[in-house]
């Protein structure tokens, strides 16, 4: 079992957070979340600290805080993922939290067809399984976990030990998705992170997250999207490599630019590779699927019959020209063998 603290997330450049509130991963239930609410659990960044802010009830924190147990046992938190997955690792963060953090916790996970009731006695009741033991937690700290199981889960319950204050919980994983149960012939969203695809790689994210062009719905901000910083490098090119969901032939592009509207790029154009084959995609022959394409701000824009013909892919290059902003890249197309 790998634990790190304070180190590079080995986890978010593999996996996917199948927990993330951005794509739809829910917080449905907790022993005691009297000073921080639950929800905060899968909030976007590491949270933050503001000195001076109170509540009725204490200090104003940016995670999940329980009060001080004063009865035997210890505080649980029940989470539902965006999507059923196979689980790798997790991130316990106890950003902030210094004089409140719990000392120890542990993660278990079931598979479960439908919710049930809301209730503590129902969640108890459900035969979960241990996937990380008790583990050691530091104030302040960002702890990595790997998992201790491969099976196919679709909800979570992180344990306190005795109680305290946890920032943000990710749940690193594989989406899982019967492919055999998607026909050929239909049309699917080959890089929707929801059917599996993920960013793998970009030469800038300066401003946001490249994971954001993958997720479902349009942008809420400008944040909720991939920004570079602005490039002055003459005639620069800005990229971004996503893992397509399945191997498939792509038969219509949607780039959305919403919200950005001073700062979208001029230009864009999209390169497939097949890397079925290869144990590194990076050693693959990129090939033009869709030639520059003039963009405008705040817009979505659809191509289909500027596509130009290729063999199937499993990545894909968004190029943008100079910099800018993209909030969503959608790749309709149908699944190959």
């Amino acid at each position: 079992m790998a634990n790190k603290k304070e180190a590079g997330n080995y986890l978010s450049d593999q996996y996917i957070d199948l927990v993330s509130e951005k794509l739809g991963g829910q917080v449905l239930w907790a022993t005691d979340d009297f000073f921080a609410e639950k929800e905060n659990l899968i909030k976007p960044g590491r949270g933050i600290f503001i000195p001076d802010k109170y509540t009725e009830r204490g200090k104003w924190m940016d995670g999940w805080e329980s009060r001080r147990k004063r009865t035997e046992g210890h505080d649980w938190c029940v989470l539902k993922l965006a999507t059923p997955g196979t689980i790798k690792g997790f991130d316990i963060d106890t950003n902030h939290f210094l004089g409140n953090h719990p000392p120890h916790a542990s993660v278990e996970a079931v598979l479960l067809s439908e919710d049930p009731e809301n209730t503590e006695e129902a969640y108890a009741a459900l035969n979960w399984t241990e996937i990380l033991p008790k583990s050691d937690l530091d104030p302040g700290s960002q702890h990595l976990f790997d998992a201790q199981d491969q099976q196919r889960y679709s909800h979570v319950r992180l344990h306190i030990f005795p109680d305290g204050g946890v920032a943000r919980f990710r749940v690193y994983g594989e989406v899982w998705k019967d492919w055999t149960q998607v026909p050929k012939e239909e049309i699917i969203d080959l890089a929707s992170a929801l059917n599996g695809a993920k960013a793998v790689a970009c030469n800038d994210m300066f401003f946001s997250d490249m994971g954001n062009l993958l997720n479902p719905g349009r942008g809420v901000n400008m944040g909720d999207g991939w920004e570079t910083k602005r490039n002055r490098t003459p005639n620069n090119v800005d990229w971004c490599v996503i893992r397509l969901a399945k191997r498939g032939l792509v038969e219509s592009v949607l780039l959305d630019t919403c919200h950005f509207k001073g700062n979208y790029p001029d230009r864009f154009s999209l390169e497939g590779c097949d890397a079925t084959e290869l144990e590194d995609w990076s050693k693959a022959e990129w090939k033009p699927l869709l030639a520059q394409q003039k963009l405008e701000a705040h817009k979505e824009h659809i191509f289909s019959e500027q596509l130009g013909a290729h063999e199937p892919v499993t990545h894909v290059r968004l190029n943008i020209y100079p910099d800018g902003g993209v909030s969503r890249l959608r790749l309709f197309g149908r699944k190959t063998d």
